[in-house]
């Protein structure tokens, strides 16, 4: 192996005072997170949803209860149990509840189509879900076709002022509020071995071929939550913080960053349950007074783009500290909300496999815009050649990005090969491309799968599109490679583009589009083809998925997807 210029991890040089390159992780299981704020901050607000408060000593109280009936319905140690519910406080007592009783989680999104719903739990082999009540068709559907034995139910209402008095029960099903009434709290005793007992399977997006359960251990989730508490410092004090919660429990960055890294700090979690209601998030600021606020860029462009956004100034004051990753932060987006807020944001990144944070900018430091900033304590990392791991890159060239460190996954759930493609001796391939600059900090050029190869030249779409967005006429766009019938293994580049309010959807348009990538772009890369379209494919979070767009591009040329 060549030399290493990461070696020296030149990034810790860098750290905020008071921030270790190394911590020494507690080996506890995920839910003593939860009794041990229980026990400090007992009458503390834990959660807080529709105006309504539940404390840790209730919120320990119920996960008991959970935990106790669900080893009455036959959960044994090891067991998974799905949970298919969105931002409610059932999502935070359901998890805590199944780490209690030994079992292993596994969260579904609500958005799942009934064949993704199937696929999932038949991969990871769960026969109880906790689910919310609007989805008991789409579950009752294909129980036929799973190991399902037990389906607990849940409605929106169940943990607020408005709450049913023991609602009944439906056919086939059990409803989780008269569960937990019923059930005296006696949950099980176990030791737990941290570096091999999982906490969750948390299924990737199946970008590439089937979805993957990356299988998260005790280890991985509690190292992750404590290092990003030591890197907030003095930013984060247990028991006084309100974090806004508008990313989705059921994906690994909300349970982490909103979820268990507050319950470890006794925080309080108020919850949206609907991300893409901007109004709501309002009313939630001004009747909480949030410190913290994570979330992803389309969140934050939302929210300055509202009409009454001068109506909540004032409350958006409380905002102190907001995350960002998923997606690159457009500087401009970046200043307009610290300056309405007074608060920072911070850009990372990390993935499902990493429990997920591996990078950070600092909170004191130099923010470098445009870059995710350091890896965190005890997190290696290496820019590497894309076609051979073992071939370090130097300092500012662009290569794969591998990690190391005690958040990287145990690997993926029954999926041996699989495992071994991405865990090399040890290190994470990462499948995204990136660049560390002189003083450490890193930057996320692409992922690998979305490089395009025009005529041996390579397009990363992200460069094009950050270029794109800085053209006062575009109010989204996404690029992706679609084969070249003239040249066959090369591709072309094809724009989609989304143009703000008063543009007109034309040729001279598309011209002036190609024009301003020329001035700002090689020849190459600039798109041979533009097509507007009234909106983007997203995620529940806002995060444009590519692959949607391939598979159009695919279906109209008649190719299976």
């Amino acid at each position: 192996m060549s030399e290493d210029p990461y070696a020296e991890k030149i990034w810790t040089k860098n750290y905020d005072e008071n921030v270790p390159s190394s911590i020494n992780y507690p080996k506890i299981n995920v839910y003593e997170f939860l009794d041990n704020s229980a026990k400090d901050f007992g009458s503390r607000t834990a959660v807080w949803f529709m105006k309504n408060k539940i404390s840790y000593k209730s919120l320990k109280d119920i996960a008991d209860r959970l935990a106790t009936a669900l080893v009455e319905l036959g959960l044994k140690r090891g067991d998974v149990v799905a949970i298919m519910i969105p931002n409610f406080p059932q999502f935070i007592m359901s998890y805590y509840g199944i780490l209690k009783a030994g079992g292993i989680v596994t969260a579904c999104s609500v958005l799942h189509t009934e064949h993704e719903l199937a696929y999932q739990l038949n991969d990871c082999g769960a026969e109880i879900i906790i689910a919310w009540d609007n989805q008991i068709e789409k579950i009752n559907k294909i129980k036929d076709r799973t190991r399902l034995r037990h389906i607990i139910i849940t409605n929106v209402f169940d943990y607020t002022p408005m709450a049913p008095r023991n609602p009944a029960e439906i056919s086939g099903t059990m409803q989780f509020i008269n569960l937990i009434n019923k059930t005296k709290p006696n949950p099980p005793k176990f030791q737990i071995n941290a570096d091999e007992d999982l906490v969750c399977l948390q299924y990737t997006g199946g970008t590439t071929g089937l979805p993957k359960g990356a299988m998260l251990t005790h280890r991985n989730i509690v190292s992750n939550c404590v290092s990003v508490a030591t890197w907030a410092g003095d930013n984060f004090r247990r028991g006084k913080e309100t974090i806004l919660t508008n990313l989705p429990l059921f994906h690994i960055y909300g349970q982490t960053v909103c979820m268990n890294l507050h319950i470890y700090m006794a925080s309080t979690i108020a919850l949206n349950p609907d991300p893409r209601d901007q109004k709501s998030l309002f009313e939630i600021i001004k009747s909480t007074q949030p410190s913290m606020f994570p979330g992803v860029p389309t969140m934050y462009m939302r929210l300055l783009e509202r009409d009454d956004l001068e109506d909540y100034a004032k409350d958006l004051k409380s905002i102190r500290v907001c995350n960002t990753g998923a997606a690159p932060m457009p500087p401009e987006v970046q200043k307009e909300f610290e300056e309405r807020t007074g608060g920072i944001i911070l850009e990372g990144y990390g993935l499902t496999e990493t429990s997920p944070v591996t990078h950070s900018n600092p909170f004191s430091g130099i923010r470098k815009v445009g870059s995710v900033g350091m890896p965190i304590p005890d997190t290696e990392v290496r820019i590497v050649d894309i076609e051979d791991y073992r071939k370090i890159l130097p300092i500012g060239e662009a290569g794969e990005i591998i990690m190391k460190g005690p958040q990287i996954m145990k690997g993926y759930w029954n999926k041996p090969e699989e495992t071994e493609n991405q865990l090399k001796d040890g290190w994470l391939l990462t499948g995204d491309i990136g660049k560390m600059d002189e003083d450490g900090y890193f930057y996320i050029v692409d992922r690998k799968k979305d490089m395009i190869d025009v005529s041996g030249f390579k397009v990363y779409p992200r460069e094009v599109e950050d270029v794109l967005f800085e053209y006062e006429i575009v109010e989204k766009a996404a690029i992706i490679g679609v084969p070249d019938p003239e040249l066959p293994g090369s591709e072309k580049v094809k724009a989609y583009v989304v143009l703000k309010d008063g543009y007109q959807e034309n040729d001279e348009t598309k011209n002036k589009i190609k024009d301003f990538l020329r001035q700002n772009i090689a020849p190459y890369k600039v798109p041979k083809f533009i097509e507007f379209r009234k909106e983007l494919p997203e995620t529940l979070v806002g995060k444009v998925q590519r692959k949607d767009l391939k598979e159009i591009e695919a279906k109209r040329r008649g190719e299976e997807v």
